[in-house]
């Protein structure tokens, strides 16, 4: 999911981390990122959005990273698996999903909730 919005709820603000400024991630391209021991993907589209993913595609864990940014999509450099940046969804006929963060972007900084990829993980793990 990706909000790409000004500013988190009040209430949540405690969830957001900031990670890298926008101009930090190339255009049609992305950054890496380690957070706790997994490899985090920014990826920014052609018009200034962010997205965060797991840089494992769901297929044999290519680095998305690495991919081709098109869009609001990736495609894996191993076997050209694509995946929605938006939900991390693969595009049919392939299925799956890579774990997918929410996002915001303010002033410039861009803020991932890294709470949420658990919930996220759980709940694709169960609908296997």
């Amino acid at each position: 999911m990706n909000l790409n919005r000004c500013m988190p709820p009040e209430a949540e603000e405690h969830r957001w981390s900031k990670v890298c400024a926008v101009r930090d991630i190339p255009a049609l391209g992305a950054r890496t990122l380690n957070v706790g021991g997994t490899c985090l993907a920014l990826f920014r589209t052609a018009d200034d959005q962010v997205f965060a993913l797991r840089d494992s595609c769901p297929h044999k864990g290519g680095p998305l990273s690495q991919g081709i940014v098109h869009g609001e999509h990736v495609t894996c450099p191993l076997h050209g698996w694509v995946i929605g940046l938006r939900d991390g969804v693969a595009v049919a006929p392939d299925s799956g999903g890579a774990v997918c963060y929410e996002v915001y972007v303010s002033d410039g900084e861009v803020w991932v909730d890294l709470t949420a990829h658990a919930a996220i993980a759980t709940r694709r793990a169960s609908c296997a």
